[in-house]
């Protein structure tokens, strides 16, 4: 039974009470009122103040508009302040007063729920906001759909953040325009739709709101909802960034250190990146830095780079700290120091940034800075590569490979399968090796032509020609010298790009292997490649220098199509010709 229900029955009783009774009723109905309207504090420990219901009324200014009137209401009286920089400690008192003065006014309702919001008191914003939102004020719909979008002081629920930023949208209020196009983009309560948002985003950026102007901007760039467009990307950018909106200014130095849209300039894209930079916009500091660090549009100057990093870094932007660890490693722009490299490397790791996982693998592998730790190396590296970090994905092979060397079958197993399983052709091609081999896995043909089919149909060179091998002796496969052949013919291909290799090319160059001259005086009209495989009557005779790995592979390839075109006809030499001409790379198992 509440307060409430104990006054009502000792009226009930319908009998005399004493004068002390009936003044205990009156203060405590008196403090419930006052409740209503003013303040009480809920299980949460946030402050709640419920407006009375009513018709709606105009406040006069007072100072909750000086302190937490919204930039984006066209109803505020004041200039406005953006919510990041409400002083809550002025602006709730503020505000509670003035809602106790004026309860039925929507913009102090409003005003009071975002001085609610900047000091985390969630429940009670949601409540203000709710009051001005029910009776149509678009600002604080907009900022009730906000509420519903990010979980803040109500269950998190993008289909009603969908609905109250209709209704606000519907009423021509850019900002609530903007942030249904960002709904409609990433399909959040309502299916993905690009042309809808770009339509909500141009009715915004039509009003000259910046957020929607720079959205508009990086669809085009992107060419999401419509045709890709550099030049009309730049306008809308150069649109939002006039207005000093950083995230436009950095995505404008962007265009100009690219040219893209525009004509390379990396002096603008350091005027713009700098405006940005000096809001405090992460990204553009530590585009700065990079700019700084490559003398690129400014005199190199590794402290400067260190500067703009570090302060890019601090608010924990992944790439910055990236960039600040490896300026430690290497000495430039500070003392080097690896335990300071590893501390940067590590905080942006833990944020999922591949390339610092990557290089604090790196780190581990060679013991820098850290005690050398070969399973946490693989453990990182494999975090990188597991986001299609290209420069992980060697260094694990490289792991793997040299675990092979140095018979450590177990450790390359443990490193391969996993890369081999998410689709790595070169991880796909060892682990076929290992078992064609039996190094560390009992030895299995079969399971060879597996993994080495997967690798070849991804292009891999090396993997082809290991297939073919095992069609040309039928190990693992049903011996079939049209796929052998088929495969050795797109093994050369791929080291040798735009090699034509025809029955009678394989007959002319078996041949002149035999006639040609070894100090070059015979002419011939063999490109520079051939002449280098002809010059030597074994594989062993390549000459030294960057191309002798490519010669090896590729007069190997040759002896092997010159050895199998002895047991064919030309009939089956003209079908694998045409299988490898008509072969097109896929993740797909092909025979």
């Amino acid at each position: 039974m509440t307060i409430a229900d104990d006054i009502e029955a000792l009226v009930n009783r319908k009998r005399r009470l004493p004068i002390w009774v009936w003044a205990i009723i009156a203060l405590t109905c008196a403090a419930l009122v006052y409740g209503a309207v003013a303040t009480n504090t809920p299980p949460s420990g946030e402050p709640m103040l419920v407006p009375s219901t009513g018709e709606i009324t105009e406040a006069p200014v007072t100072d909750c508009d000086k302190y937490a009137a919204s930039d984006n209401d066209p109803q505020r009286k004041e200039t406005g302040v953006p919510l990041g920089k409400i002083n809550p400690d002025l602006a709730v008192p503020a505000c509670e007063t003035a809602v106790r003065q004026y309860p039925n006014s929507t913009r102090v309702s409003l005003q009071l729920g975002r001085a609610y919001q900047k000091a985390n008191y969630f429940t009670a914003a949601v409540g203000q906001y709710r009051r001005a939102a029910e009776q149509n004020y678009a600002p604080a719909q907009n900022n009730l759909g906000a509420s519903y979008e990010n979980g803040r002081g109500v269950p998190k629920d993008d289909q009603q953040a969908i609905a109250w930023y209709r209704k606000a949208a519907e009423q021509n209020y850019a900002p609530a325009q903007s942030n249904l196009g960002v709904m409609y983009q990433h399909g959040q309560g309502a299916p993905k739709d690009d042309e809808q948002a770009i339509a909500w985003y141009r009715k915004a950026a039509e009003q000259n709101y910046a957020l929607a102007q720079n959205s508009l901007g990086v669809m085009y760039q992107n060419g999401q909802g419509v045709p890709k467009d550099d030049e009309q990307a730049i306008a809308w950018y150069r649109k939002a960034a006039e207005q000093d909106y950083a995230l436009a200014q950095n995505n404008l130095g962007v265009m100009y250190q690219y040219g893209r849209g525009v004509r390379k300039d990396e002096q603008q894209a350091i005027a713009w990146y700098r405006k940005a930079a000096e809001q405090n916009y992460a990204p553009a500091q530590s585009n700065l830095g990079v700019m700084y660090q490559n003398g690129q549009g400014v005199p190199r100057d590794d402290e400067q780079a260190i500067a703009w990093y570090r302060k890019a870094a601090e608010q924990n932007y992944a790439p910055a700290q990236n960039n600040l660890g490896f300026m430690y490693q290497y000495g430039q722009g500070v003392p080097k120091d690896e335990q300071q490299a590893i501390a940067w490397y590590r905080k942006a790791a833990e944020q999922n940034y591949a390339l610092a996982q990557n290089n604090l693998g790196f780190m581990y592998q060679y013991g820098r800075g850290v005690r050398k730790d070969e399973q946490q190396a693989i453990a990182w590296y494999r975090k990188a590569a597991d986001q299609g970090l290209a420069l992980a994905l060697n260094n694990l092979d490289e792991d793997a490979e040299a675990a092979v060397n140095r018979n450590d079958f177990a450790t390359a197993i443990r490193i391969m399968r996993p890369l081999a399983d998410q689709g790595n052709a070169r991880a796909q091609r060892l682990l076929g090796m290992m078992y064609n081999a039996g190094w560390g896995v009992p030895k299995d043909d079969a399971e060879a032509v597996k993994w080495f089919r997967r690798a070849a149909n991804q292009g891999d060179g090396d993997a082809q020609a290991s297939l073919g091998a095992e069609y040309r002796n039928g190990t693992g496969v049903p011996q079939d010298y049209v796929h052998a052949y088929m495969w050795f013919i797109l093994a050369a291909q791929t080291e040798e790009p735009g090699v034509n290799i025809t029955a009678q090319n394989i007959g002319l160059l078996a041949a002149q292997r035999q006639a040609y001259n070894i100090d070059g005086t015979r002419p011939t009209e063999l490109k520079p490649w051939q002449v280098s495989i002809l010059k030597g009557a074994r594989a062993f005779n390549c000459p030294e220098g960057p191309g002798r790995d490519r010669c090896v592979k590729v007069y190997g390839y040759l002896i092997n199509l010159d050895t199998l075109a002895m047991g064919m006809t030309p009939t089956q030499i003209a079908e694998a010709q045409k299988l490898a001409s008509e072969w097109k790379p896929t993740t797909q198992p092909r025979r």
